[in-house]
């Protein structure tokens, strides 16, 4: 909807830009012919709207064939824009200002009872209109042109927005439902002892203790390995199994297999090593462990 409504703004933009030019070729047209006309004592009497009402049936000619650039330039829009493409514009435009002056000549000649013959047409009234009125609609049909071109642009390039925002929407679903599937956390540890790395399987570690600015990683062989991390980034990083249960102390939860709650609250693995649990995050291992 919202494209639709850029689309008809746009439209009306283009209209209006396109009234005012030909208003304004018009107007220049005319002014300029009324001065030479009181300049050189061609017609006495004669006012500026007189003279637009005595041609209008030229300007109107001039309109109704523009629509054949309308949609030439609406046709070549649709494609790639090419060298060819832009010739053929051109080509139209020298066309269609011929084809203006031969009509207009027409009928001027028709208009003053004039002799119609092939001679009086092309040595009289062709050329005192391709002098007099070439340039105008030549530049008028140039402007329209350029109006045209940006106006299907523009066009195009709302539906490519358009059609970008539903794919980035498409693919920000696609993300959601593979992120939903795929889980994102480590599997496993790398911890560099001296010049070289020691991969640790997150399922071989029981629990991760803090060290300062270290932790220590306690495995299930009873080894135990230090690592330039803090708790909070790993806990980060971990299977959502790994419950930090105490501010100095994350547990490998699917190696537990106790909760001691006599005097100071604590977790018992496997190995019957115990952990203590905090007061804060006692909550957390007893909603982890009423899961199961």
């Amino acid at each position: 909807m919202l494209r639709q409504l850029k689309t008809i703004s746009n439209a009306k933009q283009s209209i209006f830009i396109i009234s005012v030019v030909v208003l304004l070729a018009i107007t220049f047209e005319t002014f300029q012919q009324l001065y030479y006309i009181r300049r050189y004592e061609l017609v006495e009497g004669i006012t500026f709207f007189e003279l637009v009402k005595k041609q209008a049936y030229r300007w109107v000619i001039w309109l109704l064939l523009s629509l054949v650039l309308v949609w030439t330039i609406k046709t070549l829009a649709e494609k790639r824009k090419t060298t060819l493409g832009i010739l053929k514009i051109v080509s139209s435009i020298i066309g269609l200002v011929t084809l203006n002056i031969v009509i207009i000549s027409i009928s001027a000649i028709v208009l003053n009872n004039d002799v119609i013959s092939f001679t009086n047409l092309s040595s009289e009234y062709i050329p005192f209109f391709m002098y007099q009125k070439a340039p105008m609609y030549t530049l008028g049909y140039i402007a329209i042109s350029i109006i045209l071109l940006l106006y299907f642009e523009n066009e195009k390039l709302q539906v490519e927005i358009q059609e970008l925002s539903e794919l980035k929407l498409t693919n920000s679903k696609l993300y959601e439902q593979l992120r939903a599937q795929v889980d994102e956390k480590s599997t496993i540890l790398n911890i560099k002892i001296g010049n070289k790395r020691k991969i640790i399987p997150v399922s071989h570690v029981c629990w991760i203790e803090a060290d300062d600015y270290c932790v220590k990683v306690h495995t299930t062989n009873k080894k135990t390995y230090t690592m330039r991390s803090s708790l909070k980034a790993l806990e980060e990083k971990l299977n959502t199994n790994f419950l930090r249960v105490h501010r100095k102390a994350i547990v490998n939860m699917n190696l537990a297999k106790e909760l001691n709650l006599v005097n100071t609250p604590n977790v018992i693995l496997q190995n019957d090593t115990k952990i203590p649990v905090s007061k804060r995050n006692l909550k957390t291992v007893k909603e982890f462990l009423s899961k199961y």
